[in-house]
């Protein structure tokens, strides 16, 4: 049996494509044309003068002129188009987090090793819930425009299970899950097969680090760790203004093994009001020099914070301009930091039956 293929009507869009099409044809076709008249028709052009020749030389320079401008104006719009486009997508994406949330300041940067990029491999969110503060950080293997699928892949898990989920554990397994068909997807994208060939399509290798944080009212920190980077402790004034808040060997990445069967979140420490919190990429530490030292993070954020009341944004872009003075202006890999400092007041712990039956699940 025969199949008939349908082709589409052109849209809207396709048509002003077509049309721009033909002006950037059309009006170097004009200019040309221009000069050849000049050259066949104007008698001065036939003159072998001094004049004559000064004359024709001006008009070709002004038609090569025209054509040059006329050539660059057309991809210089649309790469400012596509640029635009792809902006809004990934603002998307990586949506800008409030300033405030629930009682906590935030803000959070994002260097790409992409110069074509905004956004790269790296990921992050803060979320309001009935559970508490959730916050994720990851790393999705690879960088700049290839990383972006995964990334929205998590992310948009990460949005609905944080809300969903009552405890830590079910989000990461939400997370676990949904990077697992972006795999499956990806690799069938990749691997096409014929409609009536059954075949497992191969996984590709792509895994992805992430931190997920819960932060209780009283500003006690839950965490699940994956493979990624612990946060930082930021209390100023203290003998140690900036220390790693850990807790315990990190499970290995997302996607690399199965999660396993008990997942248990860990209790990292506390914010009191006033202190802040960190988190960050690999691709912070991992910076280099031109003699190959790397990028001392917890000394850098040592001095941002020593005398001073954080201030998120302040800390973001004190961070930010060391690291290009460390690297030379362009670092190796994508590099995201997120900080937030907690706001609350000092609120007493309410020990409820919800409260208690929870606490007895982590440790």
């Amino acid at each position: 049996m025969m199949m008939r293929s349908r082709t589409r009507a052109p849209t809207r869009t396709t048509f002003r494509a077509r049309l721009r099409g033909l002006a950037l044809l059309g009006l170097p076709t004009l200019w040309g044309g221009a000069a050849v008249s000049w050259e066949l028709t104007c008698p001065l052009a036939r003159q072998n003068s001094l004049g004559a020749r000064i004359v024709s030389s001006a008009v070709f320079f002004l038609v090569g002129s025209g054509l040059v401008s006329q050539a660059r104006r057309g991809p210089l719009r649309e790469l400012r188009d596509v640029k635009a486009v792809a902006g809004a997508a990934q603002s998307v994406l990586l949506r800008p987090l409030p300033a405030r949330l629930d009682g906590f300041a935030l803000a959070a940067g994002q260097l790409s090793a992409d110069p074509a990029a905004s956004i790269g491999g790296d990921l992050y969110d803060v979320v309001a819930t009935d559970h508490g503060v959730r916050v994720v950080m990851g790393d999705v293997r690879g960088h700049g425009l290839g990383a972006l699928a995964g990334v929205g892949a998590v992310l948009g898990s990460f949005r609905e299970a944080a809300h969903d989920e009552p405890e830590l554990g079910g989000v990461l397994r939400r997370l676990e899950r949904a990077h697992g068909r972006h795999l499956r997807r990806h690799a069938c994208d990749d691997h096409p097969v014929a409609p009536d060939e059954k075949t497992d399509c191969p996984l590709s290798e792509e895994f992805v680090t992430v931190l997920l944080l819960e932060i209780r009212r009283d500003g006690t920190v839950y965490a699940l760790n994956c493979g990624h980077p612990w946060p930082y402790l930021l209390r100023p004034g203290a003998a140690r203004c900036a220390e790693p808040l850990t807790g315990g060997e990190p499970m290995p990445p997302v996607g690399m093994f199965p999660l396993p069967a008990d997942i248990a979140p860990v209790r990292c420490g506390r914010i009191a009001p006033g202190e802040g919190l960190l988190l960050h990429t690999d691709g912070m530490e991992d910076a280099r020099d031109a003699h190959g030292r790397f990028f001392p993070l917890q000394d850098e954020l040592a001095g941002a914070v020593r005398r001073r009341r954080i201030v998120p944004e302040d800390v973001i872009q004190a961070v930010y301009g060391r690291l290009l003075a460390h690297a030379g202006g362009s670092p190796g890999d994508d590099a995201a930091l997120l900080v937030l400092r907690n706001d609350r007041g000092r609120v007493p712990v309410q020990h409820t039956e919800h409260t208690g039956r929870r606490a007895q699940r982590v440790h």
